[in-house]
């Protein structure tokens, strides 16, 4: 592109003091089956059906691109200045794919993280930290990671069947077969859906924030392990008291409109985007770091 074309972009370079905080972007947008690109003005979307919707990308946290999108090199790039974090997702968020990595300015809480992550005492006492703000009763000291675990796969399966009480709702436990969706029961269906957007949303605030979603402290064997260690914290008000709310309402017909409204509209009440900052501050950042090496 010549100088003089350049200089007649309308596209105006986002720059550190233009550019919003995690805590004042919008949560997630979710698209299928269009195309992804920029003009002279901004980042724009086209559908299926030729229409044209431009996105203010430095307002928005995550953008999950569903099946049926195709990005251009210049969108990614722009998003990435933008600090918006693009995940490749399945049909509804069924299932989360992939993360673009956005760059930050600085890799200082990436090391901070691997150095926690690399140090069996630290790494346990990060897991505890976590543990600790579900069992907020019980003395955690001289407890492995494998018993930690054991108490919460415990409290996640009371939390389901108290859930089911609470809404009347029947219960047979938790299942999904990948690519057979509909196979399931609504309130898995709903917990598959939820659970998937949530994974997309904290893996976009992790990256802002410049730390790693695969340098996990809990789970492990995983393409995202942080992700997964942080939404455990989420998930009860989120996801499962949702899914069992939406089946009591819905009659057993899952509606795809309704569920993505009322998980946006819990994810805004619940300001997950300052939570989640804070949150991530509280168990890695650099007061945290200093706690754990004593």
């Amino acid at each position: 592109m010549s100088d003089k074309a350049s200089a007649s972009r309308l596209f105006v370079r986002i720059t550190r003091d233009t550019l919003p905080r995690v805590v004042d972007k919008y949560p997630f947008l979710y698209l299928e089956r269009g195309r992804l690109e920029v003009d002279d003005s901004s980042i724009k979307w086209i559908d299926s059906q030729g229409s044209c919707i431009r996105l203010p990308v430095a307002t928005i946290s995550c953008i999950l691109l569903g099946p049926g999108t195709t990005v251009t090199h210049e969108a990614v790039k722009t998003a990435a200045a933008a600090n918006c974090c693009l995940c490749w997702v399945g049909e509804d968020s069924l299932l989360f794919y992939a993360a673009g990595i956005t760059p930050t300015s600085h890799t200082r809480n990436l090391q901070r993280q691997a150095q926690l992550a690399s140090d069996p005492n630290m790494k346990l006492a990060v897991a505890k930290a976590l543990f600790s703000r579900r069992f907020p009763e019980e003395d955690l000291a001289g407890k492995d990671l494998q018993a930690l675990m054991g108490m919460e796969g415990k409290r996640v399966r009371d939390l389901y069947i108290r859930k089911a009480e609470e809404y009347g709702v029947g219960w047979k436990g938790r299942s999904y077969v990948p690519g057979k969706f509909e196979l399931s029961d609504l309130v898995n269906q709903i917990l598959t859906v939820t659970n998937a957007a949530l994974y997309g949303i904290l893996a976009s605030i992790i990256h802002s924030l410049g730390y790693s979603p695969h340098l996990g402290f809990i789970h492990s064997g995983s393409p995202l392990p942080l992700v997964y260690d942080l939404a455990d914290l989420y998930k009860a008000d989120l996801c499962v008291d949702l899914a069992f709310a939406l089946t009591a309402r819905l009659g057993g017909e899952y509606n795809k409109a309704v569920v993505s409204e009322a998980f946006r509209q819990r994810i805004s009440e619940r300001n997950l985007l300052k939570t989640a900052t804070t949150d991530i501050d509280y168990f890695l950042g650099e007061a945290s770091a200093r706690r754990y090496r004593k």
